[in-house]
């Protein structure tokens, strides 16, 4: 059993940053990030591998997004930089373990032009 939370949304302007933040409870594996936006479906944004050795991004953030984490405490992170408006979505974390999906609550972040 794994719980997922994240945090760290809100509001930026075009052009500014928001690290969120995701704290686990259970073992965990190869992290994600995904968002969600009004009327869209979820999508990808960013992975890492357990060692944070390995990560992996979409082509709309890559370059502007860095995805981290902190084993020890069981932490995972998504620094957002020059957020486009486009960026606005409810960001999920998410982890599969033995071929079972694990999402956290989701966090908004809407940024504003």
């Amino acid at each position: 059993q794994v719980e997922l939370s994240e945090s760290g949304g809100g509001l930026a302007q075009a052009g500014g940053s928001l690290r969120l933040s995701c704290g686990a409870l259970g073992r965990t594996d190869i992290m994600a990030w995904f968002r969600q936006a009004p009327g869209k479906e979820r999508e990808f944004v960013a992975t890492i591998t357990w060692s944070g050795g390995g990560t992996s991004y979409a082509d709309s953030v890559k370059g502007r997004f860095t995805i981290s984490r902190d084993n020890a405490k069981n932490t995972v992170y998504l620094q957002m930089s020059s957020l486009k408006p486009e960026d606005t979505a409810v960001y999920y974390c998410h982890t599969l373990i033995k071929l079972m999906n694990y999402w956290g609550q989701g966090t908004q972040v809407t940024v504003s032009s």
